[in-house]
C-alpha cells in the first residue's frame, strides 16, 4: 500500500477542495490492534479502494498505519515528525486504543510510539496526540477504546485511561472546525469505519457537508437505531418467544442481550460482506458501542434489568397475537375452493 510521506508546507484552506491527504494512524494507545485488523475486512469501501484511488472524487490518500506499512522504525515515523513540525498538511489523525493518564504516577509511562532522537527517551502516545491533534484537518477515534476508553477504562484500572473526547475535550474541534469523530465498536465494524473515513474524504474534496454526529460524537446515520430495531430475531421478541439456552433461534434478550437499548447497526449490517453480527449468530449484545461500556453492562450474560418488565409484558401480548396469526396463517395456506377441479355435472 502507498505509504510514502510527502512534505506539503502550510495549511490547505478548508473551503477549497484538497487534492491529496495523509492519514496518520496511531495504534500505540492501550489496545489490541483489533480495529486495524477489522478494517482489512471492509468492502464498502475497502481500504484498497481508498489507497489505490478507486473511489471517485476523493483526494489522493497516503496511509501511514504501523501494522500495514512497509516502512518501519524511523522511516515509518518520518511523516509523524513532519506533521508535528507543521510540514505535512493536511492530514487526518486516526487514534486506536484508549488514552492513558500519564500524570497519575511518579515515574515511567503507559504507552509510547518511537524514541526521541535527542533524549533517547520514548515518545509517549499522549505527546504525539498533543503535537498532532492541533494540526490535524480531522481527528478520528477508531474503536471503543479510542472513543470512550473501553475495557481498559473499567473502574479501578491503574492506567487512568480514557477515550479521545475525554482527553482532548468533548467540545474540541480540529483546525477545519470538525469535532472529534467517534466510530465505536469492540472492534469497530469494518464498513462503519471505512464509510466514515470515506465521508471525511468527501468533505475534504468539497462534496459533502459537515459530518452529522450525535451527542456521543458518533455518525448519526450509523448509530441512530438500536441493535434490536435491525435484529434478525426482532420478530420473535414481538411475539414473546424468548430463548432459554444458547443455540436457539428465538430472541436472546433473557440470556443477557442489551440489543433493545444499544445504538449499533451490526444486526442489520452484519460483520463481513453483510454476514454475521453478534445477535444474528446467537451472541448477546453487551453494549460495546456505548460510552457506558463495559461497567454499565456488567455482569455480562445477566438479563438486563429493564427487560424483565418489558419481556413479561410482551409475552402476554405476544402469545395472544401469535395464536391469532397462526390461525390466520392456517387459512392462508389453503387455496380458495373455486380453484379445485370441478366434478362433471350429472346428466
Amino acid at each position: 500500500m502507498p505509504d510514502t510521506a510527502q512534505s506539503r508546507e502550510g495549511n490547505t484552506p478548508v473551503s477549497q477542495p484538497i487534492p491529496e491527504i495523509d492519514i496518520l494512524w496511531i495504534t500505540a494507545g492501550l489496545g489490541c490492534d483489533g480495529d486495524t485488523i477489522a478494517m482489512t475486512a471492509a468492502t464498502q469501501p475497502s481500504i484498497e479502494d481508498i489507497v489505490l484511488g478507486a473511489m471517485p472524487w476523493i483526494p489522493k490518500v497516503h496511509l501511514h498505519n504501523p501494522f500495514l506499512a512497509m516502512a518501519n522504525g524511523d522511516d515509518f515515523l518520518k511523516p509523524f515528525h513532519l506533521a508535528a513540525a507543521g510540514n505535512l498538511s493536511p492530514f487526518i489523525l486516526v487514534v486506536e486504543g484508549s488514552i492513558p493518564n500519564e500524570n497519575n504516577k511518579q515515574e515511567g509511562y503507559w504507552a509510547s510510539l518511537g524514541t526521541n532522537q535527542e533524549t533517547g527517551q520514548p515518545i509517549t502516545t499522549c505527546e504525539w496526540i498533543d503535537r498532532l491533534a492541533p494540526r490535524a484537518w480531522a481527528v478520528l477515534a477508531a474503536g471503543t477504546c479510542a472513543t470512550y476508553g473501553g475495557i481498559h477504562a473499567m473502574e479501578g484500572n491503574p492506567t487512568g485511561c480514557m477515550g479521545l473526547p475525554d482527553y482532548l475535550g468533548w467540545q474540541w474541534k480540529s483546525m477545519a472546525n470538525i469535532p472529534i469523530v467517534c466510530v465505536p465498536g469492540c472492534p469497530v465494524q469494518p464498513d462503519n469505519f471505512m464509510e466514515t473515513l470515506l465521508y471525511l474524504l468527501y468533505m475534504a474534496s468539497g462534496r459533502a457537508p459537515m459530518i452529522p454526529l450525535d451527542e456521543a460524537l458518533r455518525p448519526t446515520w450509523l448509530f441512530g437505531a438500536t441493535v434490536h430495531e435491525g435484529c434478525d430475531r426482532g420478530g420473535y421478541y414481538e411475539q414473546g418467544e424468548f430463548a432459554d439456552e444458547y443455540g436457539s433461534k428465538l430472541c436472546i434478550v433473557k440470556l443477557g442481550c442489551w440489543g433493545p437499548v444499544v445504538q449499533c447497526n451490526v444486526g442489520k449490517r452484519g460483520w463481513m460482506g453483510g454476514i454475521g453480527g453478534c445477535p444474528n449468530i446467537g451472541g448477546i449484545c453487551i453494549g460495546c458501542t456505548m460510552p457506558g461500556f463495559p461497567d454499565k453492562f456488567m455482569p455480562f450474560m445477566d438479563q438486563p434489568p429493564g427487560s424483565l418488565l418489558s419481556s413479561n409484558a410482551v409475552m402476554t401480548y405476544g402469545r395472544a397475537i401469535h395464536a391469532l396469526r397462526r390461525f390466520t396463517q392456517a387459512s392462508l395456506n389453503k387455496e380458495p375452493s373455486w380453484r379445485r377441479k370441478a366434478s362433471k355435472p350429472d346428466v
